[in-house]
């Protein structure tokens, strides 16, 4: 069941606005690294990459979250900027 809701919010969140903050971006992502592949398993990229560093820092700041935790977070997230995305 709540592997479905996940699902579902992964797909919605497709439908973001452009507009939608790059940390708010971060933040999810972070979220779904978290909840589909578990801890940060890869090393950071280097200082020169800075867009695949910041993806790799989002994901790390929500290491040791258990994958039910992360996916509860980001589908409580994803209903929050779609809500935010019809407000505006």
């Amino acid at each position: 069941m709540f592997q479905e809701d996940f699902e579902e919010h992964a797909e919605k969140a497709k439908t973001l606005p452009e507009s939608t903050s790059n940390e708010n971006k971060l933040i999810l992502y972070g979220l779904f690294k978290q909840s589909t592949v578990g801890n940060v398993n890869t090393s950071r990229p280097g200082m020169f990459n800075m867009r695949d560093r910041a993806k790799w820092d989002a994901w790390k700041a929500v290491e040791g979250k258990s994958q039910e935790e992360a996916m509860g977070e980001y589908i409580i997230k994803v209903k929050q900027l779609l809500e935010e995305a019809a407000s505006s």
